[in-house]
């Protein structure tokens, strides 16, 4: 009964505004964009590694000049057509951008010229408000 009562209390005062764990945001509020990009044209590699550095010295880092981070990775997805697992190699792009109306015009024209370049279905996009620093 004691700790049913601690919980209850526990959840009145989080429910009146209060948060356990609020963090001070000592950096910049800006919009953290996750980009994945699967590399197979068919069932085969088709974006290279010299195809791709072009395609982020071209598309992505003349929209978004203050910097990215680009990671290796190993995407698996749904083909909704085919009804199959899709396993590829892909890259993650991760960008601090300003959280304004230019930001998802420029992420809507990366993912247009991938689509369009490499024959791709989809690009995925993920975005989220985040406190940004660099220290």
């Amino acid at each position: 009964m004691a700790g049913r009562l601690v919980l209850l209390i526990g959840l009145a005062w989080l429910s009146s505004g209060h948060a356990a764990f609020a963090l001070e945001c000592r950096g910049k509020q800006m919009v953290v964009v996750e980009l994945l990009f699967g590399r197979k044209i068919g069932g085969r590699i088709g974006v290279s590694e010299t195809a791709w550095s072009r395609f982020v010295d071209r598309e992505i880092a003349t929209r978004f000049p203050e910097g990215l981070t680009v990671l290796d990775a190993h995407g698996r997805w749904r083909d909704a057509r085919r009804k199959t697992v899709i396993r590829e190699p892909s890259k993650l792009v991760m960008i601090a951008a300003p959280d304004e109306p230019g930001t998802q015009e420029h992420i809507d024209a990366i993912v247009a010229a991938y689509k369009r370049r490499f024959r791709q279905q989809a690009v995925g996009v993920l975005m989220r408000p985040s406190c940004v620093s660099f220290q």
